[in-house]
């Protein structure tokens, strides 16, 4: 009985051995979602400021390494924002470029009827983050989106506005967001 339990745990570390060898590397792309003047108003003005802090600080960390880092829009052609106005912009504190792929959608997921995946396959993305609003619209949406498209997704804490602190701290705890010392750590360590 003794061996059978010592062939079981050498058969499952073989096994497992097996398949960390064959995970791909870690490349992953920012997603900047939503954070556009036109909303701002409707979220929690509570922790907008620390939100806005984190945001950056990502923006910051993926710009340093050089990795992706994808500008999300949300409008309607019917109601807006219209693209080009100042209600459809990003907050001009918010370091985003020009040059930063920009992705303009009319549904809460990111990847419905959008470039996006077509934008993250051609950077041979596999790994995403999130930050931006709303927890309970948007960015929940895109980060379902993600994973059924088989993107290993995080939303990173602290990073996110919705129009309730007590619903993005419920999403951030359900879906088990990322610190952002472990965000550094993750982006730091990417080969």
């Amino acid at each position: 009985m003794r061996n059978l339990s010592l062939i079981m745990i050498l058969l499952f570390t073989i096994v497992i051995t097996s398949a960390a060898d064959k995970a791909e590397p870690m490349k992953p792309a920012l997603l900047v979602i939503d954070i556009q003047n036109a909303y701002l108003e409707w979220m929690s003005q509570e922790d907008q400021a620390e939100v806005f802090e984190y945001i950056n600080a990502s923006i910051k960390i993926f710009r340093d390494a050089a990795l992706p880092i994808i500008r999300i829009y949300n409008t309607n052609p019917d109601y807006g924002p219209a693209e080009g106005t100042e209600a459809f912009e990003f907050p001009e504190t918010v370091p985003v470029l020009p040059d930063d792929p920009m992705v303009i959608k009319n549904y809460s997921n990111g990847f419905k009827k959008t470039d996006l995946q077509k934008i993250l396959k051609k950077q041979d993305v596999n790994t995403l983050f999130l930050c931006g609003l709303s927890a309970t619209g948007c960015v929940l949406a895109t980060y379902h989106g993600a994973q059924d498209l088989d993107y290993e997704t995080f939303m990173i804490k602290n990073a996110l506005l919705s129009p309730n602190v007590e619903y993005t701290k419920s999403i951030e705890t359900i879906f088990e967001a990322l610190p952002y010392s472990a965000l550094r750590v993750m982006i730091n360590n990417v080969k």
